[in-house]
């Protein structure tokens, strides 16, 4: 098989140190997590950011600290997250590619999102793509429905975005597919047939469906926006052994781990 991708991904939108205290929110605290994680094989950072009171955030100045104090330290490819939280509006949200990170995430529906709404207007989506397409940043594809997946292919056919498309399948949240094989093996099989995918399983589900993923060809996330936990009622002590569990689960499958200067290439940047 090719060579397996490990995305970081450190601190996410909803949970706080409340929930877990190893949870990273700083920026400092981020790059410590993304440099770490680095060392043990992810060769991509998903990057959300949090404010001085834990809330998620797009203020441009921590999201450029973020990224200078990751960049300094080591070469991992940074993804920053357009997603940013239920509560931020749009506009503010889609600023962040003016940053030209190497990629950035495209979510191309409004969706209802646990107990709240992620919005994601048709018009500011559009807009987004062109943006991103036109600063050569490479859109991460976050897919959490069938037609989700219907809507970025209208994307690509309206020369929005470019081949070969890069997708997230989020399996588990409410609003969302639910998390099981089945409906990962559906997605899979409706890709298009260049395209590179990871599998996101949110909660429980994490460990069963990233062995799944890696199994059948795809990429792995690792990281405690996805679980909060190593096992059933032990929290992780951080993102570090989040990222160790997936290299391990891609050697034991023999997917040696890819580096950034081969994630570029695999992942068409």
């Amino acid at each position: 098989m090719t060579a397996a991708v490990i995305t970081v991904a450190p601190t996410g939108p909803i949970a706080t140190k409340t929930d877990n205290p190893a949870l990273p929110t700083s920026p400092e605290e981020i790059a410590d997590a993304v440099v770490a994680a680095h060392r043990a094989g992810a060769a991509v950072a998903h990057i959300h950011l949090r404010d001085e009171r834990q809330r998620p955030t797009a203020d441009p100045r921590i999201a450029r600290r973020v990224m200078d104090l990751i960049g300094e330290r080591c070469d991992i490819l940074v993804q920053l997250s357009t997603g940013v939280g239920l509560d931020v509006p749009f506009e503010e949200r889609e600023r962040l590619v003016e940053l030209r990170p190497r990629m950035a995430t495209l979510n191309p529906c409004s969706m209802s999102f646990g107990a709240g709404e992620f919005r994601n207007p048709p018009a500011g989506v559009r807009r987004l793509a062109a943006r991103m397409r036109d600063l050569g940043i490479k859109p991460e594809l976050e897919i959490y429905d069938t037609g989700h997946l219907e809507a970025c292919l209208r994307l690509r056919d309206e020369g929005l975005l470019a081949e070969p498309l890069q997708f997230s399948i989020v399996l588990g949240v409410r609003g969302g597919m639910a998390a099981d094989a089945d409906n990962l093996l559906l997605m899979v099989r409706r890709l298009p047939a260049n395209a590179s995918w990871q599998v996101i399983a949110i909660g429980r589900a994490n460990l069963e469906l990233t062995a799944v993923g890696l199994a059948i060809g795809g990429n792995a996330r690792a990281g405690l926006e996805d679980t909060l936990h190593i096992r059933k009622g032990e929290l992780a002590q951080g993102n570090l052994p989040l990222v160790e569990r997936t290299a391990r689960l891609a050697d034991d499958l023999d997917r040696p781990l890819a580096s950034p200067a081969e994630t570029e290439i695999l992942l068409g940047l």
